[in-house]
């Protein structure tokens, strides 16, 4: 199963970021902030939720398309979207990342924030392998995904290779939640060339814990 239905409960339920991580602003500026034509660049967002990184995108004049299984994520995307940045290019699709409804070698960039994470590692193997598909030959594939070592990793139930039900922390109560090291991560994204691997550290709770990612950029060849 590629998308866990208790993200349309939280979707549903509670309201969301707003605005796009500094990492993502990064790579899409250091990356694509001198197209001649902005419009022409195609950007996919693997698990959209309610859009916060497709509004940045379509604020910023480039084509944007995102994919993701909760019908009421989609809405509050579509209606954002629509309302303060009416003239945006691209779509919204509903459905799962294992089966990306898109030709080969369609976007420029591929976008995967903290999405993936939340599939086993055999989906996620296939899901990079779509995303792979889709971009274009030099296409980008960013990703932000949890790391070991994370609060939360070894708690609660089991759920597969590195993953839990996780019981502590933030990621607590919000379904599967995959924890990868650079180990995993090479195989993750084999057929990448990679271009940066960067860590994302911060404490929470009073400093008792800490919250680990990797920050990932590799191109397809």
């Amino acid at each position: 199963m590629a998308w866990d239905p208790v993200w349309e409960k939280i979707f549903a339920s509670r309201g969301w970021g707003r605005y796009p991580g500094e990492e993502l602003v990064r790579f899409v500026a250091r990356n694509f902030y001198e197209a001649p034509d902005r419009s022409a660049v195609k950007f996919l967002e693997l698990g959209c939720g309610p859009g916060p990184n497709l509004w940045f995108l379509a604020r910023e004049g480039f084509t944007a398309y995102g994919i993701d299984g909760s019908p009421s994520a989609l809405r509050q995307a579509n209606a954002r979207l629509n309302q303060e940045t009416p003239a945006w290019h691209g779509g919204l699709t509903h459905g799962e990342l294992l089966h990306l409804p898109f030709p080969d070698n369609c976007f420029d960039a591929v976008i995967d924030n903290e999405a993936v994470c939340c599939n086993s590692f055999e989906d996620a193997c296939r899901i990079y392998a779509e995303a792979r598909r889709v971009l274009k030959p030099g296409g980008k594939l960013f990703v932000r995904t949890f790391a070991t070592g994370c609060w939360g990793e070894g708690t609660g139930t089991p759920a597969g290779h590195n993953a839990w039900l996780v019981s502590e922390g933030p990621l607590a109560g919000e379904g599967l939640t995959r924890f990868t090291d650079m180990r995993m991560l090479m195989q993750l994204l084999l057929g990448y060339i990679f271009i940066k691997v960067a860590t994302l550290q911060r404490s929470d709770a009073n400093s008792h814990h800490a919250i680990c990612e990797w920050l990932v950029e590799v191109q397809k060849e």
